[in-house]
């Protein structure tokens, strides 16, 4: 402190931040880099912090197989006579086998049309039937949720819920209500029996009345299953918004698979081979990167992603069928879920002991907050030297130059009111626009519903670009100190969305932090604008995006081409509107509310007369 208040040592100080500022700035970037592919080096083996699921010394009784194949079969002889869910076979099953039944019928209306499900009008109906505690009064319960969707897919799945349903129903030990819920349209269904479980309308979502409820629910597991012959169970763990569930709760799933002989994989992948380098590090670095690309995109990997908002900790299972030598069948995979239900029905709190925010590079390793938190901090320590060195130079002009008059002053204000409220406005335009305007789009252009919001997101996206030139032609000066200034403003601006991020979705955050933080260091008008104004437009955030979709590809393996990478980058653009519509996710606001304003400020600078 003593010499921060001595002006000689202040103003030394300020000279060497002056003088170092650009290979101080560097030096963090490339910092923040480095720490974040050093992640997997980190990861310490993930363990179990919860006492009351220390062990999986529980004797799984169950022989679900043969019974759960032959259940599979009925239900999906009725879905194909009656071309849809079987409502009526389904109560009527789990009414015989000792459950409490009701249904839920619902029904959506998109803002527009879903291409990739081919939908528009959506109606169904949700099937749950609830297992009363024996031993304690319903106050807790613990959920198994099978999402069916066109195409006869997840029949395997409803068999073996019926078959554990009716397993359950013979046993006397159950603390916590146990619900077995069947829903329709996927995601759909999921969100409308969840608002209606709990009583609220977060998406204007139609249905009945909800006719019965259990207890406050602990913890979930989704179920999907595309055949009776198994070879792994790959483990979904992302949420809507990027919420994750409970560390204990994959921790838990993993111990049973290995004490089952199950092969539990995650992003389609197993546990690496152990060593610093080689192709364990290669390995862990793909899944690691394929998690944070998840993340960032804020939809929920499965059903159990709309869970985490109502403070449910969830999983999806998805049985996967390839061409690997060890196989199972679903007998392996219904003691597994036994001892799961059997290990949460032993609970006395919710969930709470373990991580909540981590990441992910195998199975086996974790990545704490504390960890991965490092790597986005020296990302936005190039921020805050910028910012400081723009408030330095600008104190020193106002000391060189005096204190301005008062008319001279506000002038100099008024000329960042321009490019800060059309940079904001084109923001809103971006959000706003496309859905509600859907409409006049197709009636002056032949293109349909879909294809109109699309194209009119990336026409005012494009069409922002050109605002700059519009206002400094309208309004000129300001000089050096104006372009400083709005130069500082948008960075604090883009350093306070950075730092939100990091807290809510730091996946996000940080990659937002990898493509925004060069050109808002290093943009300034003058000299040679054409090797800025290219850095400015690859990091926008629409080719962000496009950048994001090849790599994802990459790192599954699958690489795509241009072509297929930009149909695929506008079935993102549509996907991201829709989840933002139906389940209120915040990806689509964030980026037309927060990035892109803060991107269209930083092109205002390098633009400025």
């Amino acid at each position: 402190m003593g010499l921060l208040s001595d002006p000689q040592c202040r103003r030394a100080l300020g000279r060497l931040l002056l003088r170092l500022n650009t290979p101080l700035c560097v030096l963090s970037y490339l910092s923040g880099l480095a720490w974040f592919l050093l992640l997997p080096l980190l990861a310490p083996r993930t363990y179990l912090s919860e006492n009351a699921m220390g062990s999986t010394m529980v004797g799984e009784g169950s022989d679900l197989g043969p019974r759960a194949l032959a259940l599979a079969r009925d239900f999906g002889e009725h879905r194909r006579r009656e071309g849809g869910i079987p409502v009526s076979w389904l109560s009527h099953t789990m009414f015989q086998l000792g459950l409490e039944v009701h249904s839920q019928p619902f029904a959506r209306t998109l803002p527009f049309p879903d291409e990739a499900h081919e939908r528009y009008l959506v109606r169904g109906t949700n099937v749950f039937g609830v297992l009363r505690a024996p031993r304690a009064a319903s106050t807790e319960a613990l959920l198994l949720l099978v999402p069916c969707c066109e195409g006869g897919k997840n029949e395997q799945a409803v068999g073996l819920l019926l078959a554990l349903a009716g397993y359950c129903r013979g046993q006397i030990y159950w603390a916590k209500d146990l619900i077995f819920l069947v829903t329709e349209h996927d995601l759909l269904g999921t969100q409308a029996w969840l608002e209606g479980y709990h009583g609220v309308n977060l998406t204007a979502m139609q249905s009945g009345p909800f006719p019965g409820r259990a207890g406050a629910i602990q913890a979930a597991l989704a179920l999907e299953l595309s055949s009776d012959v198994l070879t792994s169970v790959d483990v979904a763990v992302e949420g809507l918004d990027g919420q994750l569930p409970n560390l204990d709760l994959l921790n838990l799933f993993q111990s049973f698979c290995h004490k089952n002989g199950l092969l539990c994989t995650l992003q389609g992948k197993l546990p690496p081979p152990e060593g610093p380098s080689g192709p364990g590090y290669a390995q862990s670095l793909r899944t690691l990167g394929l998690m944070v690309l998840g993340q960032a995109g804020g939809a929920p990997g499965g059903p159990h992603g709309l869970f985490l908002r109502f403070r449910i900790e969830a999983l999806t299972l998805r049985g996967i069928n390839s061409f690997r030598q060890h196989k199972f069948d679903l007998g392996a995979l219904g003691r597994t879920l036994e001892g799961m239900f059997r290990k949460l029905n032993n609970l006395l709190e919710r969930l709470h002991q373990s991580y909540f925010l981590y990441l992910l590079p195998s199975l086996a390793r974790f990545v704490s907050i504390g960890s991965y938190a490092p790597a986005l901090g020296l990302l936005l320590l190039v921020l805050a030297l910028r910012a400081l060195e723009l408030w330095m130079r600008l104190s020193r002009s106002e000391e060189g130059e005096g204190e301005p008059p008062v008319g001279e002053a506000r002038g100099g204000l008024l000329y960042l009111v321009p490019p800060i409220l059309i940079s904001g406005g084109a923001g809103a335009a971006l959000y706003l626009l496309p859905v509600r305007g859907q409409a006049v789009a197709t009636q002056h252009f032949p293109v349909g519903e879909a294809e109109a919001v699309v194209l009119a997101l990336i026409g005012i996206y494009v069409a922002g670009m050109a605002l700059p030139h519009s206002t400094h032609r309208a309004l000129s000066g300001g000089g050096q100190r104006g372009w400083m200034t709005l130069k500082l403003l948008a960075l604090l601006a883009l350093a306070l969305l950075l730092t939100c991020l990091a807290l809510l979705n730091f996946s996000l955050g940080f990659l937002l932090g990898v493509t925004l933080v060069p050109p808002a260091a290093a943009v300034r008008p003058g000299g040679n604008r054409l090797p800025l104004a290219l850095l400015l437009v690859l990091t926008t955030p629409g080719l962000s995006l496009f950048m994001a979709v090849l790599l994802e590809r990459e790192l599954l393996e699958a690489p795509a081409g241009l072509g297929e990478a930009w149909q695929r980058f506008l079935g993102a653009l549509g996907q991201g509107l829709l989840q933002e519509h139906l389940h209120g996710a915040h990806l689509s606001p964030l980026l037309c509310l927060g990035a892109y304003p803060c991107w269209l400020l930083l092109w205002n600078v390098l633009f400025w007369k």
